[in-house]
């Protein structure tokens, strides 16, 4: 049991890292088009490394029973939706920065989670 957990913060460590250079590198992307544009793609991919982050140390933050498990996964993916629907509040309205690159960014975040599972090995 120690070594799925162990395994579990491993994966999620390698998965924020990966979204943390995919929030970089959609920055750098869209610097082509100025720096509001640089500031929404890497925000965007950086509120879904934040929120995965969040998930992660909930969900793997110690051993327990399937309730207490269950809720720590509950506990973290409202966690993570709080994080991702106010990081977009923040990054659109608040900042008023624009909103294609800020999907650009979070759409690219989210596409490391599929790499990720798929590459695993």
């Amino acid at each position: 049991m120690l070594n799925s957990l162990a395994a579990g913060r491993h994966l999620a460590l390698r998965i924020v890292i990966a979204q943390l250079v995919v929030a970089v590198v959609a920055g750098l992307a869209f610097s082509l088009q100025g720096r509001p544009a640089a500031l929404a793609a890497f925000g965007g991919a950086l509120i879904v490394a934040i929120a995965t982050a969040l998930l992660a140390a909930r969900a793997f933050s110690a051993l327990g029973g399937a309730g207490a498990t269950f809720t720590r996964f509950l506990v973290g993916m409202i966690l993570r939706w709080i994080v991702l629907i106010g990081g977009l509040a923040l990054i659109l309205v608040q900042w008023k920065l624009p909103p294609l690159p800020a999907l650009a960014g979070l759409v690219a975040g989210y596409a490391v989670n599929v790499f990720a599972f798929r590459f695993k090995g």
